[in-house]
This record gives structure tokens, C-alpha cells and sequence, in this order.
């Protein structure tokens, strides 16, 4: 443990000195450390932070920063007795540090993404409402306040390319891509297309839009009563694993005492 303070305080001396600049050095070696930046780091940050402008570099450079850090430590954390086997732990304790940002993020999306599959149609259901008095680009407008949490930044988004001129498919498709889950991108085209089509053409249309929202509906619901089953499954497997582990614990604990006396 001596170690490990003498070479904190060394650190930190060498580094407030500025013989050893921690920041400089991982802003040199950045490009070397960039080769293990995942495809979809980038993707994920936008995703965990909608609408905000993220310093991709900086936040990478901060998991290099903490990873290195870490890796350092439990060096000197094993120094006395430094082995090959000591210096594999200090490497994989770095890993892990420079990874679990990531790992956080993986599951963030993951989690939202589920969220965000169960509460598309019912979005696109009061969508398909406005869409009957209104048009798309305004009927998307008037979305934005009642819409899920989770949509509302994307919908501004949408929104704000349609006023400004854009009158192309692509801010329908960039909404589907930041929320890609099942049949985002179908309902986004056939939004597009129910925007495009006139007014003798539109009733025909909404009634589409309307059948496959209903289809969407019907499979989120279908998705919540599996969920709540297996979770009821889980809840009762528990419960017959604590009971009978504990009628045995008692059991042997029985018998113990009995075979003392």
C-alpha cells in the first residue's frame, strides 16, 4: 500500500509541476488510442444525449484518461510483488475501466430502444388522429406536446427540417434512423408518402396508415403480455427457490443438531 501512495504522490507532484502532462500526453497518443473507438460510440452519445452538442473527443479522451489512470494504480497497487500475472491484471483493470462508459451506454440503448418499440404506435395512433384534420407536417407539429418523452426531441428535429424548406423523404428517414426500432422506417415512408398524396387519395391512405398502426398495436401488446408472463414465471421461481432452499437449510440445520446430541 506504500507504493501505491508514494507513486499517487509522485503523480500528482510531477503533474502539478508540469514535468509530466497527463492531458498533453493522451491528446498526443489520442491518435493510436482512436483505433480502439467503437463504430458506434458517436451513434450512442447521441442517442444517451438528444439535442445537445457533444464533444465526441473529449468525452473519448476521457475514458482513455480514466482507464489509464486505473491501469497505473493497480501497478503500483502490485508492485512489490510484480509478475506477469499482476501485470495482465493492471492491463484488464484498464480495459474494463476504458470500456464500461460504453458498456453503460450499450445499455442505455438497449433499454430505450424497448421503450421506445412499445411506444411507437401508440404515438402513431394519436398521430393518425391529427393526421385526419390536418396535414402531416402540421399534424407532426401538433404531436410534439403529447408525444412520449422519448420522441419529442426527434419530432422537433423532423419538424424543424419540413419548415425549413426540406420537402424530401430524408428528415422522415433521419427520424426513423434515431429511433431504429421494428417498422420505424415503413411508417416514416408511409407518412411521407400520406403527405405527398392528394386529397381525393388521402382517405384511402390514412386508412393504411391506420391498419398498420392498429398491426403495431396489436404486437406491442402482445410484447407486454409476454413480458408481464415471464416476469410473473421469474417472480414464482424465485419464490419456489427461497422456500425450498430454506425448508433444506433448515433441514440440515435439524439434523445437525440432532446428530450433536
Amino acid at each position: 500500500m506504500q507504493f501505491v501512495i508514494v507513486g499517487i504522490i509522485i503523480i500528482f507532484i510531477l503533474n502539478y509541476n508540469r514535468v509530466v502532462d497527463t492531458n498533453k500526453f493522451i491528446s498526443d497518443t489520442q491518435p493510436y488510442f482512436k483505433l480502439l473507438m467503437e463504430d458506434d460510440y458517436e451513434f450512442l452519445l447521441g442517442i444517451r444525449y438528444p439535442g445537445r452538442e457533444i464533444d465526441v473527443n473529449a468525452m473519448f479522451s476521457k475514458r482513455v484518461r480514466d482507464g489509464l489512470i486505473v491501469g497505473v494504480f493497480v501497478l503500483f497497487l502490485f508492485l512489490s510483488r510484480m509478475s506477469f500475472i499482476y501485470a495482465l491484471i493492471a492491463v484488464f483493470a484498464a480495459f474494463a475501466t476504458f470500456k464500461w462508459p460504453y458498456t453503460q451506454l450499450k445499455s442505455y440503448y438497449k433499454a430505450n430502444l424497448h421503450y421506445i418499440n412499445l411506444m411507437l404506435p401508440y404515438y402513431l395512433k394519436s398521430l393518425e388522429i391529427l393526421v385526419q384534420h390536418y396535414t402531416v407536417p402540421v399534424a407532426l407539429s401538433r404531436s410534439i406536446e403529447t408525444a412520449p418523452e422519448v420522441f419529442r426531441p426527434g419530432l422537433r428535429r423532423l419538424v424543424a427540417k419540413i419548415d425549413e424548406g426540406d420537402s424530401s423523404i430524408q428528415p422522415y428517414i433521419d427520424f426513423a434512423n434515431e429511433y431504429p426500432v421494428r417498422d420505424s422506417m415503413r411508417m416514416m415512408r408511409l407518412l411521407y408518402r400520406l403527405g405527398l398524396g392528394s386529397q381525393q387519395d388521402k382517405h384511402e391512405q390514412v386508412m393504411m396508415f391506420s391498419r398498420t398502426v392498429s398491426s403495431l398495436q396489436n404486437k406491442a401488446r402482445e410484447q407486454r403480455y409476454k413480458e408481464r408472463l415471464e416476469h410473473m414465471e421469474n417472480q414464482t421461481l424465485i419464490m419456489l427457490c427461497s422456500t425450498g432452499g430454506g425448508i433444506m437449510g433448515f433441514m440440515l440445520l435439524a439434523m445437525m443438531m440432532m446428530m450433536q446430541f
